[in-house]
């Protein structure tokens, strides 16, 4: 599975952006997936899952409620809607996917390029 992400950019506090994660090579209806972000300096972390369905999602905590991720199966495509954003939300922001829903980034086998989210205050 290869997978390409995009939609990221320079947005003013409070603001919104969506993500999108492009998949390719396989139906991405037979994976989980999960978005990550990495900001300098730090390790990467969790931001939100999805399951193969979509029909179970999860969130950290410091975005539930205003982050929400889907998927189009039929567009082998998963999305990361982002509102009320956060200086603190600045970073890297991954997907990726493996066969079984996990909370850890070393329980995803693949992975994306990145895209760079940057919140001016």
């Amino acid at each position: 599975v290869q997978l390409v992400e995009s939609g990221g950019g320079l947005v003013q506090a409070g603001g919104s952006l969506r993500l999108s994660c492009a998949a390719s090579g396989r139906a991405l209806s037979s994976y989980a997936m999960g978005w990550f972000r990495q900001a300098p300096g730090k390790e990467r972390e969790l931001v939100a899952t999805i399951s193969g369905s979509g029909g179970t999602t999860s969130y950290a905590g410091s975005v539930k409620g205003r982050f929400t991720i889907s998927r189009d199966n039929a567009k082998n495509t998963v999305y990361l809607q982002m509102s009320s954003l956060k200086p603190e939300d600045t970073a890297v922001y991954y997907c990726a996917a493996n066969q079984f829903r996990g909370s850890r980034p070393q329980d995803y086998y693949y992975w994306g390029q990145g895209t760079q989210v940057t919140v001016s205050s």
